[in-house]
C-alpha cells in the first residue's frame, strides 16, 4: 500500500506520497537537512516570450506591425509566425468535405511567397534590438502524418525553407541553427497529432510546445481539453506518452494566437532561464530545454536537483529536490511529479490569510471589461495608491478571442493594450475591451500589481470620467466590483488582494529511491485562477 503523511512546511499543508518500499523525506525549511539540500546560487532570470503565433500574414488577422508592438509590451522576446505550408494537404482531395481547406491553406500559402516572407524579415530586423527585446524568424509547416511543427531560426536572414515532409524539413535544416518544435501535442494521430516514433532527442528539437490556445497536451485529463473541430485530446500523443518512452525534451507554451496578438493572456508562454536578454544566452537556454511552460501568469519556478536546473541530466542514486515558487495570484498546489506519478503535493490556502501587521506585500489584479456591446470600449486612466508604493506592474493583455473578422467586419484591427507610465504610486494605461465571447472564455484585459502598503492605504482606478476605491484592508477581505454605467455597462474588478504567503512556497525534499535506469522528475504549478506553470523535467540516472 501506498504510505501518506501529513507534515506542515513554511505554513502549506504537504501531502508527501511514496510507493511501497522507497524513501521520499520532507525536510523543513531551516533544519539542518534542508540546509543540506539548498542549491548553489545562480545569476539566472526568467525570460518570457511567444515563440509560435500568427497575424494576417497568411491565414490570420490583425497587422503585423501591431503584432510586435503587442509583444513588447508584455513580453522580453517573440517570433510572429506566419504559416509556410503543408506538404501532405493533398491526402484531403479524396474527400470532397475538405475542399474547401486545401483551398484556403494554399491560397495563404501563396501570399507568403509574394513578397510578404520579405516583409517579415525586414519587420523582425527593425524591431529586434539585443538587451532590450529580440525578435527571431520562425514559421510553420502542417502535416497530416507528423503534425504540425514551428521552425525557429536564430538567423535574421533565414530563408523561407520549402520540404516535402517534416523529416525532410528537418533534414535540410542539419548543420543550421534552428529549432523544429511539434505543438498541439495531443490531436489524433494521422490528422496533424503528433507521432512520437518521428522524434529526435538533440539540438534540432530541444522542446515540445505543450500548450496553446488548442489546449494543455500534458496528459488526456486535466484542464483545457482540446475544443477545437480537429479534434478531441488524446493519449499517444500528450508529454506523458512521450516521457513515458524515454524522450528526453523541455516543455514551452506559446498562443498559436491568430488574430495578431502575441503573449496573449492566458493562451500560452515560454519562460526560459538565461544570464540575460541577449541572442546568444536566450538562445543557448532554449537550446538546454532551461525552459518551463506557462498558461499565461508569469509564475516563477526554480526546480532544482542536485544542483541541476530543469531541462538537466544528473547522474545519482540520492536526489535533493528543491522547490521556490512564486506565483502571480494565490496558489492551488504545487506538484512533484516522478516517472508520470505524483511524489509530493503542497497545498496552498483555501482561502488567503489576513497578513499581520500595518504594512503589507500583496498583489492585486486590476480587471477591467465584461462589456456587453461587440463594439470595442476604451479604457483610459490610471490605478494608484495612496500610501506605500508599487514594486512591479505585470500586464495581462488579451488578443482577440476569435480567429477571424466578426460579422459586418472587412478587416480585423488589433487594438494594442499599453501600460503608458509607471511611477511609485500610479500606472497609466490605454486598454480596450470586448464583450466576453461565451460565459467560459474572457475577453477582460488586466494589469497585475505588486505593492507594499500599509492597509488603510487606498487603491484607486480612475478611468473614463468614473472613480472607485476600496482600502487594502477591504481588499484583503474580497474583491470589489463596480459597473461603469450601470447594470450591464462595462466594469472594473478589484481582485481579492493576495498576501505574499499565499503565492510563495519554498520545499526540500529527499529521494534516495531509484526506479528506472533513468527518472524524471518535474514541477506543476495551479493557482485558484486556473493558471499554470510547468518546469521542464530533470532527468536523474542510476549509478
Amino acid at each position: 500500500m501506498d504510505r501518506r503523511k501529513f507534515l506542515t512546511t513554511s505554513g502549506w499543508s504537504l501531502l508527501g506520497i511514496a510507493a511501497s518500499g522507497s524513501l521520499l523525506k520532507a525536510c523543513a525549511p531551516g533544519s539542518r537537512e534542508a540546509r543540506k539540500i539548498m542549491p548553489t546560487p545562480h545569476n539566472l532570470k526568467m525570460y518570457w516570450g511567444d515563440l509560435h503565433n500568427h497575424c494576417n500574414l497568411t491565414y490570420g488577422h490583425g497587422d503585423m506591425k501591431d503584432a510586435f508592438e503587442a509583444a513588447k509590451e508584455q513580453l522580453d522576446f517573440v517570433s510572429v509566425t506566419p504559416h509556410a505550408m503543408w506538404p501532405d494537404i493533398d491526402k484531403l482531395k479524396d474527400d470532397p468535405r475538405l475542399a474547401w481547406v486545401i483551398g484556403y491553406h494554399t491560397d495563404a500559402f501563396k501570399k507568403l511567397r509574394q513578397g510578404r516572407y520579405e516583409k517579415y524579415v525586414r519587420m523582425t530586423n527593425d524591431y529586434n534590438k539585443e538587451g532590450e527585446f529580440l525578435a527571431f524568424i520562425g514559421y510553420e509547416a502542417h502535416s497530416l502524418e507528423h503534425g504540425d511543427h514551428v521552425a525557429l531560426n536564430y538567423d535574421l536572414d533565414a530563408p523561407l525553407v520549402e520540404c516535402t515532409s517534416i523529416e525532410d524539413w528537418k533534414r535540410k535544416a542539419r548543420g543550421h541553427k534552428v529549432f523544429i518544435t511539434p505543438h498541439h501535442m495531443g490531436y489524433q494521430t494521422g490528422y496533424r497529432g503528433y507521432d512520437w516514433k518521428f522524434f529526435t532527442e538533440g539540438d534540432q528539437t530541444p522542446f515540445v510546445e505543450m500548450y496553446s490556445r488548442h489546449g494543455l497536451a500534458e496528459s488526456d485529463q486535466g484542464d483545457y481539453p482540446y475544443l477545437h473541430d480537429m479534434g478531441p485530446r488524446q493519449w499517444e500523443g500528450t508529454i506523458q506518452y512521450g516521457l513515458s518512452l524515454g524522450h528526453k525534451f523541455g516543455l514551452i507554451g506559446s498562443t498559436d494566437q491568430h488574430s495578431g496578438y502575441p503573449g496573449s493572456y492566458g493562451d500560452g508562454r515560454v519562460g526560459v532561464l538565461a544570464p540575460s536578454l541577449t541572442r546568444d544566452a536566450i538562445w543557448e537556454a532554449l537550446r538546454t530545454r532551461h525552459v518551463c511552460c506557462s498558461t499565461g501568469e508569469n509564475i516563477l519556478i526554480d526546480f532544482r536537483i542536485n544542483d541541476a536546473l530543469m531541462g538537466d541530466v544528473v547522474k545519482g542514486n540520492r536526489r535533493n529536490i528543491y522547490v521556490n515558487v512564486i506565483g502571480g495570484s494565490c496558489i492551488d498546489y504545487v506538484d512533484i511529479i516522478k516517472n508520470g506519478r505524483l511524489v509530493a503535493r503542497m497545498n496552498g490556502p483555501y482561502t488567503p490569510e489576513k497578513p499581520e501587521g500595518d504594512t503589507v506585500r500583496c498583489k492585486i489584479k486590476m480587471e477591467f471589461g465584461w462589456n456587453r456591446e461587440k463594439n470595442y470600449i476604451s479604457w483610459n486612466g490610471k490605478v494608484g495608491i495612496s500610501k506605500g508604493r508599487i514594486l512591479s506592474v505585470t500586464p495581462c493583455f488579451r488578443g482577440a478571442a476569435f480567429t477571424s473578422p466578426q460579422e459586418g467586419e472587412t478587416e480585423f484591427h488589433t487594438h494594442v493594450n499599453r501600460v503608458r507610465s509607471v511611477t511609485d504610486n500610479a500606472v497609466e494605461l490605454e486598454m480596450y475591451t470586448s464583450m466576453n465571447p461565451n460565459t467560459t472564455t474572457p475577453a477582460t484585459q488586466a494589469v497585475l500589481l505588486d505593492v507594499e502598503m500599509p492597509v488603510d492605504g487606498v487603491v484607486t482606478a480612475e478611468f473614463n470620467g468614473k472613480e472607485f476605491s476600496h482600502t487594502l484592508g477591504e481588499l484583503l477581505e474580497g474583491s470589489r466590483s463596480h459597473f461603469m454605467r450601470g447594470w450591464l455597462s462595462e466594469a472594473v474588478l478589484f481582485n481579492r488582494a493576495m498576501p505574499e504567503s499565499c503565492w510563495t512556497i519554498e520545499h526540500f525534499m529527499e529521494d534516495r529511491e531509484p526506479e528506472l535506469d533513468t527518472d524524471y522528475y518535474y514541477v506543476r504549478v495551479r493557482q485558484r485562477d486556473q493558471q499554470w506553470a510547468f518546469s521542464s523535467p530533470i532527468w536523474v540516472e542510476r549509478v
